[in-house]
């Protein structure tokens, strides 16, 4: 593509809902009160190559001030199937006194191990965190990190070394935010062509 042929976009609003991009999709889990919340996030990432993992959030949400009151958080990462779960998981709470999304107590999860909060059950990988920084500033939105305690994959998602990547993706594939607002299923990869002798 040549670049004299692009289109500049509009800074006065967020590039990220003038085009696509490509983004995990996380459901992230806290407690509140004395019940449990879960959110789906896009904006998620592994925070350099040691065992921390990063959101976005707002103070907005009551993610935010459940992190901060209880120090930890869940991370589900949902199969292809449990796309319908996941996106219960951004029913709007309920009005009145509970501040808890009742849709909750109807979804398939498991109690964390190492942390008090909620895993959905429909995950390839799952993390248990404790809060390690929350860095505010971004507009509204602040990253929230933490330092990964414990971790779960389902045994057909783990890398073996004597099983094809291809065929093992194919088989079992990994659903994925296409934002804003679509989704897909990647089963179809290819190797990545490093340089030779590349090192990270």
């Amino acid at each position: 593509m040549k670049t004299e042929t692009f289109i500049q976009l509009d800074l006065s609003l967020p590039v990220w809902g003038q085009t696509f991009v490509v983004a995990p999709l996380v459901v992230i889990g806290t407690k509140e009160g004395d019940r449990y919340d879960m959110a789906p996030k896009h904006m998620a990432t592994p925070m350099g190559f040691d065992n921390f993992f990063g959101f976005v959030c707002t103070p907005d949400h009551s993610t935010y001030h459940n992190v901060i009151k209880h120090k930890s958080f869940t991370v589900s990462f949902p199969i292809p199937e449990g796309i319908t779960v996941t996106s219960l998981t951004a029913t709007p709470r309920s009005s009145g006194l509970s501040k808890v999304k009742p849709v909750i107590n109807a979804l398939p999860t498991v109690k964390a191990k190492k942390v008090d909060a909620l895993l959905l059950e429909d995950a390839y990988l799952q993390l248990e965190c404790a809060l390690f920084k929350i860095i505010d500033g971004f507009g509204k939105n602040s990253l929230i990190t933490g330092t990964i305690k414990a971790a779960y994959v389902a045994p057909e998602y783990m890398k073996q070394s004597d099983l094809d990547e291809q065929e093992q993706l194919r088989n079992n594939g990994l659903l994925t935010y296409i934002a804003p607002g679509r989704f897909s299923v990647i089963r179809d990869t290819l190797n990545f062509p490093f340089p030779k002798d590349f090192r990270r």
